[in-house]
């Protein structure tokens, strides 16, 4: 009876292991083998307007959204899943599974390079705060929040958080909340002297405040702070990432794309110019 019973464990264990060996085999397959199969490919943006962020029935909107879907197709695929997260789970999210490519409008830093792989950049993006109206406290960059010993908040994974630290904001005064909405609600309500995010971020906020809270002049800040967003991808993905960067070359800049992306305040200011992902990376 004892050998019976050992046998059948001995061929669970053994059908276990295949089931095991299927299971590593299906999730070892890449983005480029799973598109061209016509599985979706899947999205991965938190709700940050104007470069990614779900309509009210969850398809996908903003310039970042847009451009991606452009490409794709181009590509030759079409069947996209969105999946919306918080901004600071788009990376974990990504190297996960739980998504293929990250569409959320992330600047490229040396940081995130580490972890992920971008596109080469899409745009160009300055950084700006929301400040009270008449900016009472005199912000116009990082050094004047440090300097004023103001409260900056800002969200959770953020490049701003890096911004503020080297220009010596103590991270007592860096407030950390999930995304736009609550950044918003910190400055109105004087929790923070200043909300600090992309100046597409920020001039969106205020432009929607109706007078609550203004947007600096992004003139004010110094261009090392200024970045260049990017599209991210594992790094297992290289040869799918090859092959999107080649269609991206054909349509970023044209007529087309600047048409689609207009209604989100992207014009051709906003393109990367001559930068590449690999020099961002590295100075970033």
């Amino acid at each position: 009876m004892k050998a019976a019973i050992l046998k059948g464990v001995a061929v669970l264990g053994m059908a276990a292991l295949a089931l095991g060996s299927i299971a590593t085999s299906a999730s070892a397959e890449s983005l480029l083998e799973k598109a061209d199969k016509g599985e979706p490919i899947r999205i991965g943006f938190a709700n940050e307007i104007p470069f990614a962020y779900p309509a009210d029935d969850g398809s996908p909107k903003g310039f970042v959204n847009v451009f991606t879907i452009a490409v794709l197709k181009k590509m030759g695929y079409e069947n996209i899943e969105p999946v919306q997260t918080e901004w600071g789970g788009l990376i974990p999210g990504l190297n996960a599974n739980r998504f293929d490519i990250v569409t959320g409008g992330m600047n490229i830093l040396a940081s995130r390079c580490e972890n992920i792989a971008f596109s080469e950049p899409v745009a160009t993006v300055g950084d700006g705060f929301i400040v009270a109206p008449g900016n009472p406290k005199g912000i116009g960059d990082y050094e004047s929040v440090a300097k004023g010993g103001a409260v900056m908040v800002t969200g959770a994974g953020y490049s701003n958080i890096e911004a503020a630290k080297a220009a010596g904001v103590a991270e007592s005064n860096i407030m950390q909340v999930p995304g736009p909405t609550e950044i918003l609600a910190a400055v109105k309500s004087g929790r923070a002297d200043a909300g600090a995010g992309t100046y597409f971020t920020m001039k969106q906020l205020a432009d929607a405040s109706s007078g609550a809270v203004e947007a600096t002049d992004p003139n004010a800040m110094p261009e090392s702070s200024f970045n260049w967003a990017g599209i991210g991808f594992r790094k297992a993905d290289q040869d799918f990432l090859d092959k999107f960067n080649a269609a991206m070359k054909e349509y970023i800049g044209s007529d087309d794309m600047l048409e689609a992306v207009a209604e989100y305040g992207y014009g051709k200011g906003s393109l990367p110019g001559d930068k590449t992902s690999e020099w961002v990376c590295a100075n970033r």
